[in-house]
C-alpha cells in the first residue's frame, strides 16, 4: 500500500535551503490576517510602483512558479523529471481584454504545444479560455438564446478562432491539451468549446481534455452525459478531473445573482462525488483518459488503489495524477516513487503579471482546511529528519 508519509521522497529533490524558504512560506500563509495584509500591501506596491519583483520572485514566485519564460523554467522542468515527474507549463498571465494581449496569449501557448512536442518531459499543454477572450463576451454566450449583438457575435467568433488555433495545434503535434474550468457563467460556454474540440480532434487519440470541476452539484450527471455521448460519437472522451478553485466567489455570485447555489453544500458530499467519478472514469477506461488533478490525499490514495484492484497497469499513459508545483509533494513524488504517472503544473509568466495567481495560491493554502497545516507538519518532520531543527 502506498503511503504519504514518507518524507525522505517527498523532499528528495529540496536542498536544506529550499525546505527552509518553504517552512517561512507557509507558515506566513498560515495567518489569514497575515494573507489579506499581504494582498493589500501587494496592491497598494503596485499602485506607487515600488519595486516588488526581486522580493516576490525569491520568496512565494519562487515556491509555486517556473520562472518568468519558458527559458527560465528548463531547470524546474529537469528538476522534476529526474524523479520520472511532468512539467505542464502554464502560462499565468490573466485579465488581459485587448486584442493585441489576446493574440499574444494564444501565440504563447501553442509555443508551450511546440515545447512540449519535443520534450518527453513534458505530458500535456494547459490553457483557460479567458485568457484568449473576455470574460464580459463569454459570459453572453453562456446560456444559448441570451441577446447579444453583432459586434458581440464578431468577438466571439475571434475568441472560438483563438481556441481553434490552439487545439488544432495540440492534434498535429500530437500534444494532449487542457482547458481549465472557470467559474459557473461561463462554464456552459467552455463546455461547448471544449466538446466541439473534443469532437473535431480526439477521434484517433485524447488530445483535448475538457475539466469537470466536482464541487459543483450536477457534475457527476455531466460527466455521465459527456460520456455517453463521445461513445455514441465516436470519439475519444478525455477529462482533468478537479474539485474546484472558485467556491466562495461562486455561492457569493448566485445569492447575488439570485440563482440556485451550484456547489455541494459541504465537503464529505463534494468528496463522495468526487470519488465517484475516478470509479465512473476507470470503470469506462476503454473510451476515457483521465488526469486527476487534486492535493487530497485521500482521492489520491483511492484512485491508486481503483487502478490496482482493478488491474489497470500503474504507468497506463490513460491515468495521471496532477498537483500543483510547490505544493503536496508528498502526494506527487511518492506516487511517482511507486510507478504511477504524474506531473506538476508549472506556472510562468512577468512576475507582475502574475501576481494574481500567486495571491490566488496563497488564499487557498490559508482557506482549504488542514492544507497549509499538512504542509509544514510534513515539512517539519523532513527538517528532523535532516537534524535540521
Amino acid at each position: 500500500m502506498i503511503s504519504f508519509e514518507n518524507t525522505e521522497v517527498a523532499f528528495e529533490s529540496k536542498s536544506n535551503a529550499d525546505l527552509k524558504r518553504a517552512y517561512r512560506l507557509f507558515k506566513m500563509v498560515s495567518s489569514p490576517r497575515m494573507v489579506k495584509f499581504g494582498k493589500w500591501a501587494t496592491n497598494i506596491a503596485l499602485k506607487i510602483r515600488f519595486p516588488l519583483k526581486g522580493i516576490v520572485k525569491k520568496t512565494i514566485f519562487k515556491q509555486f512558479c517556473g520562472g518568468e519564460t519558458k527559458e527560465e523554467c528548463k531547470g524546474t522542468i529537469a528538476d522534476l523529471w529526474k524523479y520520472r515527474i511532468g512539467t505542464i507549463l502554464d502560462y499565468s498571465v490573466e485579465g488581459k481584454n485587448n486584442t493585441e494581449d489576446l493574440e499574444n496569449t494564444k501565440d504563447e501557448i501553442i509555443s508551450t504545444v511546440v515545447k512540449a512536442s519535443e520534450n518527453e518531459s513534458i505530458p500535456f499543454s494547459v490553457f483557460k479560455i479567458t485568457g484568449v477572450g473576455r470574460f464580459a463576451n463569454l459570459e453572453k454566450f453562456n446560456k444559448p438564446g441570451s441577446p447579444v449583438s453583432e459586434e458581440d457575435k464578431r468577438e466571439f467568433q475571434e475568441v472560438s478562432r483563438r481556441v481553434e488555433e490552439i487545439c488544432k495545434s495540440a492534434y498535429e503535434h500530437k500534444v494532449p491539451l487542457f482547458i481549465d474550468a472557470e467559474d459557473f457563467c461561463i462554464q456552459d460556454t467552455i463546455d461547448r468549446m471544449a466538446t466541439a474540440m473534443m469532437a473535431k480532434y480526439n477521434k484517433e487519440q485524447a488530445i483535448i481534455y475538457n475539466t469537470v470541476q466536482m464541487y459543483r452539484v450536477d457534475r457527476l450527471d455531466h460527466l455521465k452525459l459527456a460520456v455517453k455521448s463521445a461513445k455514441e460519437s465516436g470519439y475519444h472522451y478525455a477529462v482533468k478531473l478537479v474539485r474546484g478553485a472558485y467556491m466562495e466567489e461562486e455561492r457569493h455570485l448566485a445569492k447575488e445573482k439570485g440563482y440556485p447555489d451550484p456547489i455541494h453544500p459541504d465537503k464529505a458530499s463534494c468528496d463522495k462525488a468526487y470519488d465517484s467519478a475516478l470509479e465512473f472514469l476507470i470503470d469506462n477506461l476503454e473510451s476515457v483518459s483521465l488526469c486527476a488533478g487534486t492535493h487530497n490525499e485521500k482521492s489520491s490514495l483511492y484512485l491508486a488503489q481503483l487502478l490496482d484492484d482493478k488491474g489497470v497497469k500503474r504507468d497506463n499513459p490513460k491515468v495521471y495524477f496532477a498537483q500543483l508545483l510547490g505544493m503536496s509533494d508528498h502526494i506527487s513524488f511518492n506516487l511517482s516513487k511507486n510507478g504511477f504517472n504524474v506531473a506538476k503544473y508549472v506556472p510562468y509568466g512577468p512576475v507582475k503579471e502574475v501576481l494574481p495567481y500567486l495571491i490566488r495560491r496563497a488564499e487557498e493554502n490559508t482557506s482549504i482546511a488542514g492544507q497549509t497545516s499538512r504542509e509544514l507538519s510534513l515539512i517539519i518532520k523532513e527538517r528532523k529528519r535532516r537534524k535540521l531543527v
